[in-house]
């Protein structure tokens, strides 16, 4: 085994002649225990709600999405549509609009969006699985209308399904308006039908009703924001997009899949992640400091015996290895004890919870998920940092003399 190894196992477990060094070599190793046990569990919790925003995608989000690349709406052409349900693999196809729109219930006001579907909607998603309350019934007997939506609006507006008297009333800009005297909004009040949560920010930003009702409200008949399109599993992604892609060439066109629909979500939570990994490294160096001087205090403590090991042949190297073994070592023994600690408070929030969210949201614990690509981010991390801050000691001990008994 290596010599330096081993003389620098010697110093980190044996007794010390001065016994704040031990103190201080135990606080430094605790130290980075916490800092890694924090690095691990704060990036679980970010992968807790990456994993839960992704897990609800299937219930609400189709497979693919055909938005224009510049601009809102546009024309869909009968044949084009007949075309693209006719591809291999395409199962389902329902035509959207969407735009902007102001909501009130009881004299509460809130802006969201208006998305208005059609028949097919239900077969292109799983919205179904994901109603907390009532149905998905858009459109009822005589010419009826109602609304689905999301459990954000629904506690915002504190809207009751159970009241036929109150309605929900949905106002757009009037686009015919051309004179004075037009209105400058068109309004329809409607009864709410269901309530769904998909556990992101669409709960408190959507409201579904028919497609028929939204066009009309716009004055957009025959008008489409984007086409949601459900596709048999049996089949290539990658085939089909292609398929998708010569009848909606990508100049024009934007073929989205399920979790391309949600990158500008998921792009702000990985930088979130991120941003929080570099924090707690800087807090991290700051702990890594104790190191520095436990090394320090052991090159001070050792000076007898590294100018013994010089006179036996010991090189210079091989003493500065000594030191930044012994860092490491140090950063390493912190490393597993924060490793444990956080495996640990890991299983007991999965199976336990001890941390709850705050009342007013969907789930009742913090989300977390241990990734084996982070646990070793984060072990890189705290050994670079480790061998880092041992390399003045190390310089300091390669200074220590040869010692030459006098006879």
């Amino acid at each position: 085994m290596n010599v330096s190894f081993q003389i620098a196992r010697r110093y980190l477990f044996g007794k010390k002649s001065t016994n704040a060094i031990n103190i201080i070599t135990g606080i430094s190793a605790l130290g980075i225990a916490i800092g890694t046990a924090a690095l691990i569990l704060i990036m679980s919790v970010f992968n807790g709600f990456e994993l839960l925003t992704t897990s609800n995608l299937d219930n609400y989000n189709p497979d693919y999405k055909i938005s224009l690349n510049e601009g809102k709406f546009f024309k869909l052409d009968t044949e084009i549509l007949v075309q693209l349900e006719s591809l291999p693999g395409v199962v389902s196809v329902s035509k959207v609009i969407e735009e902007v729109a102001h909501f009130e219930y009881n004299s509460k006001q809130q802006i969201g969006i208006m998305k208005g579907v059609d028949t097919h909607f239900n077969e292109v998603t799983d919205l179904n699985n994901a109603l907390r309350e009532g149905s998905v019934t858009l459109k009822g007997d005589n010419d009826q209308y109602f609304a689905v939506i999301g459990n954000g609006i629904y506690n915002t507006l504190n809207i009751s399904l159970v009241s036929k008297i109150e309605s929900l009333r949905i106002s757009v800009p009037n686009r015919k308006k051309r004179g004075p005297l037009d209105r400058d909004f068109k309004t329809r009040g409607l009864l709410v039908s269901g309530v769904f949560s998909i556990k992101n920010e669409k709960d408190y930003r959507y409201i579904i009703i028919d497609y028929d009702l939204a066009s009309g409200l716009l004055d957009l008949r025959g008008q489409v924001s984007a086409l949601e399109v459900k596709i048999d599993s049996s089949y290539s992604t990658s085939d089909v997009e292609k398929s998708m892609a010569s009848i909606f060439p990508e100049e024009t066109y934007n073929i989205a899949n399920r979790l391309e629909q949600e990158a500008s979500i998921l792009k702000i939570m990985n930088i979130e992640k991120w941003s929080s990994y570099l924090i707690f490294s800087f807090t991290l160096i700051l702990i890594i400091f104790n190191v520095i001087g436990c090394l320090w205090m052991i090159v001070l403590e050792k000076r007898k015996d590294l100018s013994v090991l010089q006179s036996y042949g010991a090189t210079k190297n091989m003493i500065r290895k000594i030191f930044l073994m012994e860092g490491a070592m140090i950063s390493s023994v912190g490393f597993l004890i924060g490793l444990g600690f956080s495996a640990l408070f890991y299983l007991l929030q999965k199976n336990v919870g001890i941390l709850t969210v705050p009342d007013g949201f969907s789930i009742t614990n913090y989300p977390m998920e241990m990734h084996v690509f982070d646990v070793l981010i984060v072990m890189i991390t705290v050994l670079i940092l480790g061998v880092l801050a041992s390399i003045p000691a190390a310089l300091r001990a390669a200074q220590v003399s040869a010692y030459v008994r006098m006879e």
